[in-house]
């Protein structure tokens, strides 16, 4: 065979630049039919009810129930992420996965459950007013030492801060007793700070109920009612509601005359008590 007839034997091979577009064209294509998958409305309504079956919150994946620093709420801001700008079948797929892994972690007693838990809210009394004119920074050594002799007393007494609120925090505590020593010892605490030569005044709320955890923090009307606890209080009171003072030993307390706590969406029946040491 000549040189000439063996070179008209070999295929003919295409150009580097077309066989780079051929390979392109071929991914647009699979990465086309993919999203076409993905974004399957028959798929997604399938997607949707299996997570509308399966144990856990079927929204989970939103801004409020991925809020904290656990593994699967850290994955599921991630996941929640992925082409936000349209639904995804394999978005759901991972969420519901997620979801019944949040959902067991609950069952355990490491997330969300239906216990009744100690709510504990505390801020100060007329801190605004003094920061306007103290100024940022004795107001922020303020926050920081108030801060610190809060969290020192829910830890003491094995409670757990949820959140901090400008000048105040929430906390969270298995046992009723534990909330209220935490709460007077703080109120202690606190009393004793100076700055500037401002002396700060807490006041705090502890109620007890069975709030919905969500994410990171407690929703629902037991949270609600907590807080409004709280508001009820003077400046340098601790109030407790009825279902706290049930659970606690009052024996060296000194409980002020019963109240009705009179604030929107608390139930009517509800009384509150201020309570201090003897």
């Amino acid at each position: 065979m000549t040189t000439e007839e063996r070179e008209r034997s070999q295929p003919v091979q295409p150009p580097d630049g077309a066989q780079s577009e051929d390979a392109q064209g071929r991914m647009a294509r699979l990465r086309a039919r993919a999203i076409g998958l993905d974004t399957r409305p028959g798929l997604l309504a399938v997607a949707r009810g299996l997570r509308g079956r399966i144990p856990g919150d079927e929204r989970f994946g939103d801004a409020l129930s991925t809020t904290g620093d656990t593994p699967v709420q850290v994955i599921a801001r991630g996941v929640s992420a992925m082409q936000p700008e349209r639904d995804s079948v394999v978005k759901e797929l991972g969420l519901a996965g997620l979801q019944l892994w949040q959902s067991l972690s609950e069952a355990t007693g490491r997330g969300r459950g239906d216990r009744e838990l100690a709510l504990l809210f505390t801020d100060l009394v007329g801190f605004s007013s003094w920061a306007l004119e103290a100024g940022d920074a004795a107001a922020l050594e303020l926050l920081r030492a108030v801060g610190d002799a809060i969290e020192a007393a829910v830890l003491e007494h094995e409670g757990r801060i949820v959140k901090r609120l400008g000048d105040g925090v929430m906390a969270t505590f298995v046992e009723a007793q534990h909330a209220v020593d935490a709460a007077l010892d703080a109120q202690d605490a606190v009393g004793a700070i100076e700055v500037a030569g401002y002396r700060p005044r807490m006041r705090a709320g502890v109620h007890w109920g069975r709030p919905r955890k969500l994410g990171g923090d407690y929703l629902g009307v037991d949270v609600n009612i907590a807080a409004r606890v709280a508001d009820c209080a003077k400046a340098e009171q601790v109030v407790v509601s009825d279902p706290v003072l049930e659970r606690i030993d009052t024996e060296g307390l000194k409980t002020a005359r019963s109240k009705r706590l009179k604030a929107k969406g608390a139930p009517r029946e509800l009384r509150t008590v201020a309570i201090s040491r003897a």
